[in-house]
């Protein structure tokens, strides 16, 4: 049994809701990454989505762009992402995704990269451009070596969509809540709950919320038609006002703050 589904396991078992938390691998630098991941998950977070920064990033917004083009230019790589995470493993249990793009993959070698990655502690990988159709053999490659691959879901998917993420999907469904890009917004929409519902008929696997979530009060929101929320662009915000000690200080008040919010919804 993976990390992830140990974790989701264990919050049913309390009746909780998982929150998972994103920041881009690299921003400022790996060395800060992996103190922030230990902050994260000391401060509530349940798993951890690592960007992997990407030149070409068509599912950001301007956020999260920035990011990654900070990370890029110290020099970020895949293989330096890997040899962070089988550092934080020294440290940590916590669940780790990678959250990209499947070009890097695809260039560093699909065998390889499994191998690499699940040697070095990730848990599962989520690939933006890769959709379902298109994924069986990266799919294959990835349940022989133990990752669990996650899939998207979005507001204009159809039956056929659902059934092929139904047959592919482990881990967890990342259900997008808004059509567009990444980025806060000031509200969760009203179709979450009929959407989720829809989507938890046909399959199994957990169902999380991303896209917009911004706040403590949308997060418990979104979590009390899910079973979890995830929350990218309004931390990674942050890394743009502060550094150091402080910027751990902000991450870590604003995640305990989103993890009342989704307790107190299921109160």
């Amino acid at each position: 049994m993976s990390r992830i589904v140990e974790t989701f396991a264990a919050l049913k078992a309390k009746q909780e809701k998982a929150l998972i938390t994103f920041i881009t691998a690299g921003d400022p630098d790996l060395a800060t990454t992996e103190s922030l991941v230990i902050e994260l998950s000391r401060s509530g977070a349940d798993i951890i989505e690592l960007g992997v920064p990407f030149s070409d990033p068509m599912a950001d917004g301007p956020t999260i762009q920035k990011s990654s083009e900070r990370a890029l230019a110290v020099g970020v790589t895949l293989p330096g992402i890997l040899t962070m995470v089988k550092s934080l493993r020294r440290s940590t249990d916590v669940p780790i995704i990678l959250m990209g793009y499947y070009n890097p993959v695809f260039l560093y070698d699909i065998r390889r990269f499994v191998a690499d990655a699940v040697a070095a502690g990730v848990d599962g990988v989520l690939l933006v451009d890769l959709p379902p159709e298109e994924a069986a053999e990266f799919k294959a490659v990835a349940k022989s070596g133990g990752l669990d691959v996650i899939f998207l879901l979005t507001p204009t998917s159809d039956e056929s969509r659902i059934s092929k993420v139904a047959c592919l999907g482990s881990g967890f469904i990342y259900y997008v809540s808004v059509t567009g890009v990444t980025g806060a917004r000031t509200s969760v929409a009203d179709s979450i709950y009929d959407d989720v519902r829809r989507i938890k008929q046909r399959i199994d696997l957990p169902v999380v919320v991303g896209f917009g979530i911004s706040d403590p009060a949308q997060a418990g929101q979104a979590a009390a038609n899910a079973d979890g929320v995830v929350v990218g662009s309004a931390l990674v915000k942050l890394f743009e006002d502060a550094a150091g000690e402080e910027l751990k200080h902000r991450l870590g008040e604003f995640v305990a703050a989103l993890k009342r919010g989704i307790c107190k919804a299921g109160e």
